[in-house]
């Protein structure tokens, strides 16, 4: 039994969040393959060589794979699929726009947001916004499976030796091609990663009052984020929704500030270590999940709080 894993990388470096995959990979069982699709990313091949569990990486390089657009890349690991049991990769925003295509060329159901390893055939995911846990066995001769990374550590790195195969060809679907990105530049952690996340609701009543919570982000060294009632209202970009329908992230401290906490929301935070909550509303539903609490009124509190930590 072999599993293949998707990388994640920018073509310089391999994103933190493949090496949950791999764990979840060193679960299931078997020899796991990493495979890194790209353009001029040998150095991520070599960087993936290193990650303990990993006992060989497969290197496809390729113009149509430089900006990982989902009708080529999807075309590669259905060819290469068809020789793994399993293929995985984690749960971001571009593993859910690869794998379910790369499922549907393979003819098998691609399972998302994996949660725990039960055996071979059978894992746990959330449904219902988190408030039931589902478990799937698999009779798919090929497993494709999207693994939602705050429920498996990340693999060492640097404890690993395995072996760099270059793949030879190229897919190019041809229904798509790369325009341009924004890339948002910050000196914050990235959501996802952050030990600390502090994140702002509805509550703060618009998007320059998120400005309150900078102090404390600078301070604890948090990545800031929001519910999706802030997003929707224009306060904040999208790419800060933490959520269901945005990110999920599991800190060992999340801080909602104003905040009522819709079950949507607490999704995509419940699993943090330990959740603070400041909302004035004593009944919000936040309180339910927090381990501290304060009921307050944030434009009060937040200062003080900024003000009191060293």
């Amino acid at each position: 039994m072999s599993i293949l894993i998707v990388a994640e990388h920018d073509n310089a470096s391999l994103n933190v969040a493949t090496l949950n995959s791999v764990t979840a990979g060193v679960a299931i069982g078997g020899d796991i393959h990493l495979l890194v699709a790209g353009e001029a990313c040998s150095a991520v091949a070599d960087e993936a060589s290193q990650v303990a569990g990993v006992s060989k990486v497969l290197l496809a390089e390729s113009a149509a794979y430089t900006h990982a657009l989902a009708e080529n890349v999807s075309l590669l690991i259905a060819d290469l699929g068809a020789n793994y049991s399993h293929i995985l990769g984690t749960s971001t925003s571009n593993a859910k726009n690869i794998l379910p295509r790369a499922a549907a060329l393979l003819d098998v159901q691609a399972i998302s947001d994996i949660t725990e390893v039960i055996d071979t055939d059978t894992f746990k995911r959330p449904i219902y916004a988190g408030n039931v846990i589902a478990t799937v066995k698999s009779s798919d001769a090929i497993k494709v499976l999207i693994v939602r990374g705050t429920a498996f550590d990340a693999a060492a790195v640097g404890d690993g030796s395995a072996s760099v195969e270059a793949v030879a060809g190229s897919h190019d679907a041809g229904k798509s091609s790369f325009v341009s990105e924004e890339v948002v530049k910050s000196d914050r952690p990235e959501l996802t990663a952050a030990d600390i996340v502090i994140s702002g609701g509805r509550g703060m009543g618009s998007g320059e009052n998120f400005e309150l919570l900078n102090g404390i982000a600078d301070k604890l060294g948090a990545a800031i984020g929001a519910s999706r009632a802030a997003v929707d209202a224009g306060f904040v970009p999208n790419d800060m929704q933490v959520g269901q329908t945005g990110k999920i992230v599991a800190p060992d401290l999340y801080i909602a500030v104003g905040i009522s906490g819709a079950i949507q929301h607490l999704a995509g935070m419940k699993d943090s270590k330990v959740i603070v909550a400041i909302n004035k509303d004593e009944e919000a539903p936040i309180f339910q999940v927090a381990d501290f609490g304060l009921v307050a009124d944030l434009f009060d509190a937040v200062p003080k709080l900024t003000n009191q930590i060293n």
